[in-house]
């Protein structure tokens, strides 16, 4: 919604939040990964150094691990979902504003009446994308912590490709990529049926 309105440096504000998703994962990995290096050396434990605190095991601890795998995920989708929904937040007719202005609708009556339902289909958009990019990552968590500490950041991705191809467990490999290509389907199946509850609901 901030990126909509007009204000000074919009535009740089907008490009950095697009810039946020233009490396590939398997580079923003590799950057992370030093970033998040377990060790005093790394990037982020020599700050804490700097405030006279311990270094912390963000890669070698699996808790620790997983949520920095979130959260880079997280910063790599931002700018292509916020691109998206600036999108269709300018596609919005600001007539219907206007006339909800007139009405004496206060903005929070204008974001679930005008806004909300008119996201709509940015939103089934976006979580489809959120979820089938996800369910297949593969390049993220390998080069950031090689599905460690303990397999705790080992997708099923990660497995089929290291058993079929690394290991040469060709059955193995197959059988999990059935497996996985059906749980895909139930997701996306459900996830669908989610977002024409939601449609129905907002339209």
């Amino acid at each position: 919604m901030t990126l909509n309105k007009q204000f000074w440096g919009r535009g740089l504000a907008r490009s950095l939040f697009f810039f946020l998703g233009v490396p590939s994962l398997a580079i923003l990995g590799l950057i992370w990964r030093q970033i998040f290096s377990p060790l005093q050396s790394g990037f982020l434990n020599e700050i804490l150094g700097f405030f006279g605190l311990a270094p912390i095991p963000w890669l070698s601890n699996g808790p620790l691990a997983q949520f920095c795998v979130i959260f880079v995920a997280v910063w790599a989708a931002v700018g292509w979902h916020a691109t998206l929904y600036l999108a269709y937040l300018q596609a919005i007719p600001a007539d219907l504003y206007e006339q909800a202005l007139v009405d004496g609708a206060n903005s929070r009556q204008q974001f679930f009446n005008i806004t909300l339902p008119q996201l709509t289909p940015a939103i089934t958009v976006s979580t489809f994308l959120l979820v089938s990019t996800n369910l297949k990552v593969y390049d993220l968590p390998y080069t950031l912590t090689a599905g460690g500490p303990a397999n705790a950041t080992t997708t099923l991705t990660q497995s089929i490709l290291l058993r079929g191809i690394g290991q040469s467990q060709y059955g193995v490999g197959s059988a999990l990529a059935v497996v996985f290509t059906l749980a895909c389907f139930v997701v996306v199946l459900g996830q669908m049926g989610i977002s024409n509850v939601v449609s129905r609901r907002f339209t």
